[in-house]
């Protein structure tokens, strides 16, 4: 980015790898609006933004709601008239139980957090993004190495990371003649309160339980930050960042 304090959106930015990721962008320059459903974990996520906060905005949303998404985007557009990333991260996942057991509620939950809210954001960011000036900007969204390979008992999860890896693909594609690029991370690990099931041990694909290995979320943000980092005519599409000793590769 050439700009000074471009302009970012981060969804669910009340905890987890959206808060550390809205965090570090505000130390590398950017003015960042913090987006969830939780308006009290979004203003815990400001007051860490120690020496930044003039740089934050807080907007509570449900982002899988047209009319939030909405509301949200025109919060943007009146505060700075532009967007120049959007990382949507927002993500839930379903209860581990057997396939047969899941209720409708309970996937259309998961879908319509971690893909359609995707779809939402990404909607507006592109006639955000088109009209403002100079035009453009950058979509990254928050996949999962679910996204290539299931966990046992996570068919909504895996079914709504695939999921994003098309509209990841097609948003690329459909972007690139407004110059807009979009990338995907893929994740594996990463240390949040999401995790910390890992260290307690979590199934395994031959019915086994077993304690997995974690990174440190930072680790995901200095990744993100690079996507972030490059000029429009470049794009990494997808990148995987994962705990090496996951039993994740070959046939763990």
């Amino acid at each position: 980015m050439n700009r000074p304090n471009p302009i970012a959106l981060v969804t669910g930015a009340g905890s987890g790898i959206g808060r550390h990721t809205a965090l570090g962008l505000l130390k590398h320059g950017y003015s960042v609006m913090l987006t969830g459903r939780r308006v009290e974990r979004l203003e815990e996520t400001a007051q860490l933004a120690h020496g930044h906060r003039d740089h934050v905005e807080i907007c509570a949303a449900d982002v899988t709601d047209p009319a939030d998404v909405a509301r949200l985007f025109a919060r943007i557009d009146a505060r700075w008239g532009r967007l120049d990333l959007l990382f949507n991260n927002a993500g839930v996942s379903a209860p581990v139980i057997p396939f047969e057991n899941l209720t409708l509620q309970q996937w259309n939950a998961v879908v319509n957090t971690s893909l359609t809210a995707a779809f939402l954001c990404s909607r507006e960011a592109f006639k955000l993004m088109q009209r403002q000036q100079p035009g453009g900007g950058r979509i990254i969204n928050n996949g999962s190495i679910s996204a290539h390979t299931p966990r046992p008992l996570s068919a909504p999860y895996t079914a709504a990371k695939h999921g994003l890896t098309g509209l990841t693909k097609s948003l690329g594609l459909d972007g690139r003649k407004y110059n807009i690029a979009c990338g995907q991370i893929d994740i594996g690990n990463a240390a949040t309160e999401m995790t910390d099931k890992m260290s307690v041990g979590v199934l395994q694909a031959d019915g086994s339980t077993a304690i997995e290995p974690r990174i440190d979320v930072a680790l995901i943000v200095r990744a993100v930050l690079y996507m972030a980092s490059l000029p429009l005519n470049a794009n990494v599409p997808f990148m995987t960042v994962m705990a090496n000793q996951m039993p994740y590769l070959g046939r763990g």
